[in-house]
């Protein structure tokens, strides 16, 4: 039985390839080791694996999202594990926060909700962030061009607060029932309950519910100093009580639009001047 170990060099701050190291232990068999990016065309690859092989995927969320994207219309029957090694993690805090090592993640990476965003379409495994969330993102990206040292979300998003970010007003639509907020700090829409490196922001959201539903999180209201004072509580999923200034749906189909142009994330990677997207549930 062979394990074809898919890595990606760029995640966990560009140490993505000591993550083939760390995961020989977990692994009982032959193991061959693949740059995720070198796999062009994955109906070929899978078609051509042996009955009894399994795939690891090592990485953080990015590189599950890249992945899932990239196997949307391929007929997967191998085991397909995934190995973390990324900065923020958020899909094993959502599934499988006590488990260390592989974690089988067949049944997470079918039937997965489709973001519509500035003309693309693209699948998503955590959530679709649009606020301060998604300037967080884009300001990281930025730092991240000037140094190699890990960025620093916290700071920006305690910066983003008390300075740069400007709150927007937002129409939202969840199946068909439309709803004006103003002063919108946050407003996104959720497949796992965790985004962010670890802000469980939709503690009730349950990515394999059946039928298939999305939470939609809306926090608004609210200034400056009374957001930050109670933000810490999003990282616990306690910012749910606050129900003057939170706002929960669920549904298959939302729409967010702002006001104005924002910066948007997909499982932590940046959309530019958004102002409207639409999430689907599938299945």
């Amino acid at each position: 039985m062979t394990y074809h170990v898919l890595y990606n060099p760029l995640s966990n701050n560009k140490q993505g390839a000591d993550s083939i190291e760390k995961v020989k232990p977990y692994i009982d068999g032959e193991i061959q080791a693949i740059d995720v990016r070198e796999v062009t065309d994955f109906a070929g690859f899978f078609a051509g694996l042996g009955k009894q092989d399994a795939v690891v995927l090592c990485g953080g969320d990015g590189t599950l999202n890249h992945f899932v994207n990239d196997i949307a219309d391929v007929d997967i029957k191998n085991d397909v594990y995934l190995f973390p090694s990324g900065t923020g993690n958020d899909f094993k805090a959502d599934v499988a926060p006590n488990v260390e090592g592989l974690i089988k993640i067949n049944d997470y990476i079918k039937n997965l909700p489709v973001v519509e965003v500035n003309g693309m379409k693209r699948r998503f495994i955590n959530g679709i962030g649009y606020g301060i969330d998604g300037y967080c993102c884009e300001a990281g990206d930025e730092a991240a061009k000037k140094s190699d040292k890990p960025v620093n979300y916290a700071g920006i998003a305690v910066k983003g607060l008390l300075f740069f970010y400007k709150p927007a007003n937002a129409t939202v639509t969840v199946d068909g029932e439309t709803h004006e907020f103003k002063h919108v700090w946050l407003a996104p829409s959720m497949n796992g309950r965790y985004y962010g490196g670890g802000m469980q922001v939709a503690p009730a959201q349950d990515r394999l519910a059946s039928p298939k539903t999305l939470s939609l999180v809306v926090w608004s209201g609210t200034g400056k100093i009374t957001t930050l004072l109670r933000f810490k509580s999003i990282f616990k999923g306690e910012h749910i009580k606050y129900e003057k200034m939170i706002h929960t749906f669920t549904g298959k189909n939302i729409t967010v639009k702002f006001d104005r142009p924002t910066a948007l994330q997909i499982d932590g990677e940046t959309v530019r001047n958004v102002t409207e997207y639409t999430v689907h549930a599938n299945a």
